[in-house]
């Protein structure tokens, strides 16, 4: 073991000396770059400066021995704030026209409407217009909020005319005016059987044959004189917002050619429903209607009583209208009588002369205005149609006395004589001229249009 040990060792000196001779031997110098290289160091760090600006830091504060950094606050954007839009409560309209018989609160308590609520409604509308004046065909209509509790309530009534009353800190009413324009229109008809028949036909509104009976209906018997074939031109006005008609349309201009003469009615545009016709381009006759657009109901002479049922004369005639509607003087002259004559009811009566007088009967109201011995003129407003004394309902009877005889209002030219002298004379040629050539300048219009349409 000994010697085994020994040899061990031996040989390990050996090669250790062996290898560390041949190390040395190998071993090549080091090139003076890199041995430079292995002297380089980094240059010393400089001191930091602080900067000449100003620099916030958080502030600290000492709690209970420990520091705490106090929160600083964010920079806000400046960003300008838009309020939402208030979103208003839905609205409920409701709308109904009167009908006969009806009340005013009778249709407030139908849409819905509180007792006291329709009471202030009733006073604030009161304030502009007399509610005994409603009739059937004025429109109402309620705007409500969810609740029930009204908002806005709009009464509609005549021409296009409202009265509004606004629900807010106090009650608001206000009379709404439309502004309406003013369209002129032409057309032709052949009358076949009757006038209205062939009004209707031509699609002219047929309301239009009771103002041509009313003109024309003392100089020429309708029944008899017409055979058919006879040709009518018409001339007319309505007032109208976009679409929409506001009131009756009024005739401007008519002529009916009729057994070898031209008859023609012109209609002033002043109101006063004063009309010049003519014969053949002379002046026949001036008469003003009492009441524009009524329905001729009754005429003159003998006659089935409508309410005692026997035959009696009627000394006047009868235009069937609703209560309420204006009634004018047809002649101008002074009044004579108001008050009550008996079956006549509400009576006006105006004295044209020494012989002759005029009477409106069945009022319903006279204006306050006018008194025993004022003058009127032709046109003006002397009273309301209404069903006072013997009526069957509401209509105006108009009578024209001479010495104290009823004659027949549509036929007697006595009335011409009271008429303003002027309306006979060159200012009614000029006028039925210019009338003339504005209807032949629609129906060429008409015409156009018309074949424009069909092409």
């Amino acid at each position: 073991m000994r010697i085994r040990v020994a040899s061990v060792a031996l040989v390990g000196a050996f090669s250790m000396t062996a290898i560390a001779t041949l190390g040395w031997w190998s071993k090549e110098p080091v090139p003076q770059s890199i041995a430079e290289a292995t002297h380089w160091a980094p240059a010393a760090v400089l001191e930091p400066r602080l900067a000449d600006s100003v620099m916030t830091v958080p502030k600290t504060t000492q709690v209970g021995g420990a520091r705490k950094i106090l929160n600083v606050p964010l920079l806000q954007p400046d960003v300008t704030e838009t309020a939402l839009p208030a979103i208003e409560p839905p609205l409920v309209t409701w709308t109904r026209q009167i009908a006969s018989g009806e009340t005013l609160d009778a249709v407030l308590a139908n849409a819905g409407v509180a007792a006291h609520a329709r009471a202030e409604i009733a006073l604030a509308l009161g304030v502009e217009y007399d509610l005994r004046r409603l009739r059937p065909g004025h429109e109402i209509t309620v705007i409500s909020n969810a609740d029930g509790n009204p908002k806005r309530v709009e009464l509609a009534i005549d021409d296009g005319v409202r009265i509004e009353t606004v629900f807010g800190e106090e009650l608001l009413t206000r009379v709404l005016e439309p502004d309406p324009e003013v369209v002129i229109f032409a057309s032709e008809a052949v009358v076949e059987s009757s006038i209205s028949a062939a009004l209707d036909k031509a699609k002219i509104p047929a309301r239009f044959a009771v103002d041509l009976a009313q003109m024309l209906g003392g100089t020429i018997d309708f029944r008899r004189e017409l055979s058919g074939g006879e040709r009518m031109r018409l001339l007319w006005r309505e007032a109208r917002e976009g679409n929409k008609r506001i009131g009756q349309p009024e005739l401007a201009f008519a002529a009916l050619d009729l057994a070898g003469s031209v008859y023609e009615i012109v209609w002033p545009d002043d109101g006063s429903g004063q009309a010049t016709i003519y014969v053949d381009g002379e002046v026949l006759r001036v008469f003003a209607q009492p009441v524009e657009g009524a329905r001729l109901s009754s005429v003159f002479g003998r006659r089935t009583h409508p309410v005692y049922g026997n035959v009696r004369m009627h000394t006047g005639v009868d235009f069937a209208a609703a209560r309420g509607t204006p009634v004018k003087a047809t002649a101008p002259g002074r009044v004579s009588f108001i008050g009550r004559r008996g079956g006549y009811g509400r009576v006006l009566e105006i004295s044209h002369g020494s012989d002759t007088l005029t009477r409106y009967a069945h009022l319903s109201e006279v204006p306050d205005t006018l008194e025993q011995g004022q003058r009127v003129m032709a046109g003006d407003m002397i009273g309301r149609v209404g069903a006072t004394g013997t009526a069957t309902g509401p209509n105006l009877h108009y009578e024209v006395r001479v010495d104290g005889r009823p004659t027949d209002p549509l036929s007697d030219d006595r009335l011409v004589e009271a008429a303003d002298r002027d309306a006979v004379g060159t200012a009614a040629l000029e006028r039925l001229a210019e009338a003339r050539s504005l209807l032949a300048e629609r129906l060429t219009s008409e015409f156009v249009q018309t074949t424009t349409e069909r092409l």
